[in-house]
């Protein structure tokens, strides 16, 4: 399953324990990809982070400091230690519909 996080506030992510969201869903990988689509969000700035959720724990699994997992943030094609996520970097001005395609990263 993947599960689907929308934030709205700066330093919100981060978040692997998924305490900090402003909405969460998941739904099922059908054909190598999954959709998830928010109803009701008021116009503002707002960042999605995904999660790859293999065992189902509802958190970002970690080995040695990378994630075990397949994690996405929008705006970011790649993760590293100079390219960590941050809401600033991962956010878009939410204005009408908005249709967001979310790279998953594997370590």
């Amino acid at each position: 399953m993947v599960q689907f996080a929308i934030y709205n506030k700066e330093g919100s992510i981060p978040n692997e324990k998924y305490k900090k969201y402003y909405k969460k869903d998941i739904a099922l990988i059908t054909k190598d990809s999954s959709t998830i689509t928010f109803t009701n969000l008021p116009k503002g700035k707002y960042a999605i982070n995904i999660l790859h959720d293999e065992n189902e724990n509802g958190k970002v699994n970690k080995g040695f400091m990378l994630p075990k997992e397949g994690i996405g943030f929008s705006n970011y094609e790649s993760i590293g230690m100079r390219n960590r996520p941050k809401f600033s970097k991962a956010s878009f001005e939410l204005n009408e519909t908005t249709v967001k395609s979310i790279k998953v990263i594997y370590f």
